[in-house]
């Protein structure tokens, strides 16, 4: 008998065995963190106050160069933010400045006040 094939079959044996078993640790549904604490947390909290503070009818002017990362990236950590918090809230952009409302107060312009 061949001793090659022996050893190609308790190799074969050996990876069916490691199919079997868990790739990665399991723990209690209790142990598991809630909520999302992202790299731009910290500034998206601050954006989101200076937004619910705007009057109607204005935006927040944010230089691109003060963001912390690429606007895309903060643009939708912004989105997350918001719709975790039933916000409605619109963005846009130039080659300078990010600007961010809330749409929700502007939905209200030049509507009469009676």
């Amino acid at each position: 008998m061949d001793s090659t094939s022996d050893q190609d079959d308790s190799s074969q044996d050996a990876s069916r065995q490691d199919k079997d078993l868990p790739r990665f640790e399991s723990v209690s549904r209790l142990e598991v963190p809630k909520g999302r604490s992202g790299k731009h947390k910290k500034f998206i909290q601050e954006l989101l106050n200076d937004i619910q503070q705007l009057e109607s009818n204005r935006a927040l002017k944010i230089p691109l160069a003060e963001l912390p990362d690429v606007k895309e990236s903060i643009r939708a950590a912004l989105n997350r933010a918001t719709r975790q918090r039933g916000m409605d809230v619109a963005t846009s952009s130039d080659a300078e400045y990010f600007y961010v409302w809330c749409v929700l107060l502007n939905r209200n312009l030049g509507r009469g006040a009676g």
